[in-house]
């Protein structure tokens, strides 16, 4: 039975939290007694969510691919990209080495001090999880330092449900370091190193290197895995079939993709595509 079919139920990705408010409160100056909640998780946990059952009016995702993968054709009809990003490594002025670490030595920084503190999001909840992983695979063929992936994955110090779990943990000082999203860094006003376009997943004419990364993540069913390939990273957004404000989640898409949403990506570290 579906319930309260009056409120206005929006899922999606952590990384997405300061850009979905903003775009509510445009949806709030035509309807300003809508009842609207918010609720986010890593990725692929808002999609096996909806294949769960829970109904949601729209989900939007880290990843497209979590689409095709979990959702499409059964409980999605279709999705489509509305933003780009990038992988980044965040931290503060208070991460051990922040002084010193840059875009060339960043994964010596990281391997040779035990006390500093690196973390990722968890790759079988969120795309922001496999792509870190993703960039350890590139970053050894791209550096030529054989072993560097399994250094990195040796060495890792925490594991966050999703990206936006791993800044905040980075604020409060659990960690010295994260792998990140560009958009999340800007939105909390993180400092960050900026990778190569053949590591950091941001170029779509570089498709075809990044495929060569593959992270195996839990499957749509217990026991079934799939493998990811690396790809350009796509933000999208779809309406489930159930839902119960097709037309209210098709005018907040409206919103997302027109000049004022466009804007609000482009202010919160997002490209708009």
């Amino acid at each position: 039975m579906k319930n309260n079919p009056n409120c206005f139920k929006v899922l999606h990705a952590g990384a997405l939290r300061k850009p979905m408010k903003e775009c509510i409160h445009i949806l709030w100056e035509r309807y300003p007694d809508l009842k609207v909640e918010l609720d986010y998780a890593g990725s692929r946990a808002c999609a096996r969510a909806v294949a769960g059952g829970k109904i949601v009016d729209l989900i939007a995702l880290a990843d497209y691919k979590v689409f095709e993968d979990i959702l499409i054709p059964r409980f999605v009809d279709t999705s489509f990209a509305f933003a780009t990003d990038q992988m980044v490594l965040a931290f503060d002025e208070f991460s051990t080495h922040s002084e010193i670490i840059n875009e060339d030595n960043w994964m010596d920084v990281l391997l040779n001090n035990s006390q500093i503190k690196y973390g990722r999001s968890d790759h079988h909840r969120d795309p922001c999880g496999y792509r870190t992983l993703m960039l350890w695979q590139l970053a050894e063929k791209f550096y030529n330092r054989p072993g560097l992936f399994k250094a990195l994955e040796d060495n890792w110090s925490n594991v966050y449900p999703k990206s936006f779990d791993l800044a905040c943990a980075l604020l409060q000082g659990q960690v010295d370091y994260g792998f990140e999203y560009l958009s999340v860094a800007k939105q909390l006003n993180l400092k960050h190193i900026v990778f190569p376009p053949e590591i950091n997943l941001s170029d779509p004419r570089l498709a075809d290197y990044y495929a060569r990364a593959k992270v195996v993540v839990d499957g749509s069913y217990p026991g079934l895995d799939t493998e990811i390939t690396g790809t350009p990273i796509e933000f999208a957004i779809a309406i489930p079939k159930e839902s119960n404000q097709k037309e209210l989640a098709q005018e907040f898409i409206d919103i997302l993709t027109g000049s004022r949403g466009e804007e609000i990506l482009e202010q919160n570290g997002l490209i708009p595509c």
